[in-house]
């Protein structure tokens, strides 16, 4: 796993508490329970003493041990040394974005001089490398316990030093430079990379003190910790029985062999302390849905999201194909090469041959996986396929600008020939596809609406893709649809039900809350995590006695995901929202605040603050922060729109319209900009003014109703009387219900 995939979306990764931490440095006593039928799980730490290592797996399980060794798992981190070191660190500079690395040694040791969180250029010891092929990178100590991923890296393919991000200039104030959170690894790989790991994160002062197990993902990294197996084993002798304890084993069910896999190889954000092998995965993880800048509108693949996000979408994986059925278990590496791994289950003499797929045989076009599963390269070398398996549609690229597998390999063709030559080799498609309903959603397409609401409802559709129609529809008039997602939080999908839940938590009606109460018992951590952010509006002592317990736990737990991921920004906000639920303006102000104590360019983080502000009447701070966006952002139209609003209410008219007028250059789109300027004008007596602006706004959008409406009001304040009633009799044909029209049309 790497780290810029996690760091641009803010993607959470597990934390252990230090007290837990020492706590369970005394539970030698600790038991393995299977406790997949509990909703309320122990949440203990397992004790590094049972973990056994590699060396004693091999002892009996040599053919394993074997394949395991030198894989991408094995060689998940190690060591930094003369063996481990690929790169060539001969003195070697490197330069990228106007930055100079210096690769050298000092006697048997391996350093770098670049620059570091001050914008200088230091001496850095590198401690572990990560990965072997088809890059290294290389981590350095920094004070507080954290550690920090180089964003300079080895191409072991190519044998050369290279920027992982090129074409994406850091600099060093940045949360995303190398030496800052979005290259951090207690936070963004550690949970991947080794085993049994507390990343042991103290909010107070923003150090760590992580802990692992084993220094990589070794056997039981995926199967469980060893000691209780072996002693079984050794007491039992040939009479050994498996009791079931392991996971990833012959008899785990496909699609839960994918639940498991999927905790490394999704993009997710976390809600247990630490992953110690209880319950599901959505007792420790919720996945990233398939949401704009992270998949394309059909659910392709776009940034670094992984592969769970993408197989769950496929027909495999509907049909229990799972990830051991093309990967060896233990290698990682494909089972067979080229089309006869597919032809495993697809019928060679009807699939490998040109009459399908139009190519000549033995050509790189000719290969199954060149037409369904194009990929993308990340991390500047690193070619990963697409996992969902698609026929390519062409025809949804000339509707939603979506790629696919055609234009992809003919450069010199667009999408336009690629849709036609698609139909003239194979016809027309003859079934509905759920990117045709999730597309034009995402896309934000007239009446798109409906086809989400169809989709979320589609039980036979994937269970993200449903999840992931959910929370495209909070794009619309959310209000709307409340009866479509107070439904849904009975649904028999988890990731449904907390997509739902997390909807509902948008909406300032408090009416549905309710609703959340039994979901505080959900048979899952995250979606009863979410639910309780949910009733954050509720009083304690409002929740009803036969909740009261189930409240007090989750609860809990909503603090230990709180506690635990509160070294990334999205976290503090998180919280800051919660206290605001709970009508702790000043303390979310703090917890705003702390958020930019780790990012203070984030101008989201602004956003919200500058709101907080203005609301606690702290309008001083209001104004500097509204200006410390611009500063950074000056073609961020909304936040113009704020600032006059904020002007506005200090009776600085003049200052309001200057900033309107900026935010409608930006945002010309938006009616509430000329809506606002046009009442701005009439306050000012300044009535033409006002009168163009409102029929400016009416060009973008010629029956809006409070245009149309301040309109009328403008003309019958300056004695256009007739100008007014024409106004009021539109307003009256087009909203015929509404008896304040015809009152306001009488007394004109």
């Amino acid at each position: 796993m790497n780290t810029k995939q996690q760091s641009l979306s803010v993607i959470f990764a597990s934390i252990i508490l230090i007290l837990l931490f020492y706590s369970c440095q005394k539970k030698e006593d600790y038991k393995e329970v299977n406790t997949k039928k509990s909703v309320f799980l122990t949440g203990e730490v397992i004790p590094d003493s049972h973990f056994l290592g590699d060396q004693k797996c091999k002892e009996c399980h040599q053919n394993e041990f074997k394949k395991w060794k030198g894989s991408h798992h094995d060689k998940a981190m190690q060591i930094a040394d003369s063996a481990t070191v690929l790169a060539n660190f001969n003195n070697k500079k490197f330069t990228s974005q106007g930055v100079t690395s210096h690769f050298f040694k000092k006697g048997k040791d391996f350093y770098v001089n670049t620059d570091g969180p001050d914008g200088k250029n230091h001496d850095y010891k590198i401690i572990y490398v990560f990965g072997i092929t088809p890059l290294q990178q290389y981590i350095v100590q920094f004070p507080d316990g954290h550690y920090q991923c180089l964003r300079t890296a080895w191409d072991s393919v190519k044998n050369k030093w290279f920027d992982l991000y090129p074409d994406f200039k850091v600099v060093h104030s940045e949360w995303l430079h190398w030496s800052r959170g979005g290259l951090n690894w207690n936070n963004m790989c550690s949970d991947c990379h080794s085993t049994n790991v507390r990343k042991n994160y103290d909010v107070k002062t923003h150090s760590y003190n992580t802990k692992f197990a084993i220094i990589n993902v070794n056997c039981e990294a995926c199967h469980g910790p060893g000691k209780q197996h072996v002693t079984d084993v050794d007491k039992m002798g040939e009479n050994y029985v498996s009791n079931g304890r392991f996971q990833m084993t012959s008899k785990t069910e496909p699609k839960e062999l994918v639940d498991q896999c999927a905790r490394c190889h999704m993009r997710r954000e976390q809600y247990s302390e630490t992953f110690n092998f209880e319950g599901t995965m959505l007792d420790h993880y919720y996945p990233q849905l398939l949401e704009e800048r992270l998949y394309q509108a059909d659910g392709q693949i776009l940034d670094e999201v992984y592969v769970y996000g993408s197989f769950t979408q496929s027909k495999m994986y509907q049909n229990d194909v799972t990830c051991t059925n093309c990967h060896d278990a233990h290698t990682l590496k494909l089972k067979f090469d080229g089309n006869k791994l597919c032809a495993q289950c697809h019928v060679p003499e009807t699939y490998d041959t040109p009459k399908h797929h139009a190519h000549p045989l033995n050509t790189e076009s000719s290969k199954c996986v060149s037409c369904h599963m194009p990929g993308r390269v990340y991390m500047g070398n690193d070619f990963r396929p697409d996992h969902s398996f698609r026929v390519p549609r062409p025809d949804l690229s000339v509707k939603y600008g979506t790629p696919n597998a055609c234009s992809g390999c003919h450069k010199d063709k667009d999408d336009v020939w690629a849709a036609a030559s698609f139909t003239k080799l194979f016809g027309a498609v003859d079934s509905v596809h759920y990117s045709e309903k999730l597309a034009p959603g995402i896309t934000m397409q007239p009446n798109a609406h409906l086809g989400l609401i169809e989709l979320m409802n589609e039980k036979h559709q994937p269970e993200i893709v449903r999840a992931s129609a959910v929370k495209a529809l909070s794009n619309y008039d959310v209000d709307s649809f409340i009866d479509e997602f107070t439904k849904l939080l009975k649904d028999e999908s988890a990731i449904v039900r907390g997509a739902s839940v997390d909807v509902l938590n948008l909406i300032n009606n408090t009416d549905y809350t309710a609703y959340f109460l039994p979901l505080l018992e959900d048979p899952k951590r995250s979606v009863r995590i979410k639910a309780f952010f949910g009733l954050g509006t509720l009083d304690a002592l409002s929740i009803p006695k036969v909740y009261q317990e189930s409240y007090q736990k989750v609860k809990n737990e909503f603090w230990t995901h709180i506690n635990t991921n509160s070294d990334f920004v999205g976290t503090r906000m998180k919280k800051g929202d919660y206290l605001i639920k709970q009508g702790k303006l000043f303390e979310a102000i703090k917890s705003y605040e702390s958020a930019l104590d780790i990012d203070d360019i984030n101008n989201q983080i602004r956003v919200n603050l500058a709101t907080l502000y203005y609301n606690t009447q702290q309008f001083d701070k209001a104004e500097t922060t509204y200006k410390e966006i611009i500063k950074l952002q000056p073609d961020y139209g909304p936040v113009y729109y704020s600032l006059s609003l904020l002007y506005a209410e200090l009776n600085r008219v003049d200052g309001a319209i200057e900033q309107l007028k900026k935010a409608q250059k930006l945002m010309p789109e938006n009616i509430r900009v000329y809506y606002n300027l046009g009442l701005l004008y009439d306050k000012k007596q300044d009535f033409k003014q006002a009168e163009k602006t409102i029929i400016t706004g009416l060009k973008v959008d010629n029956t809006n109703e409070s245009l149309l409406y301040v309109l009328a009001y403008i003309y019958g304040k300056s004695n256009q009387k007739e100008k007014a009633k024409n106004i009021v009799k539109k307003l009256i044909d087009l909203y015929p219900n509404n008896q304040q029209y015809r009152a306001f049309l009488s007394q004109l």
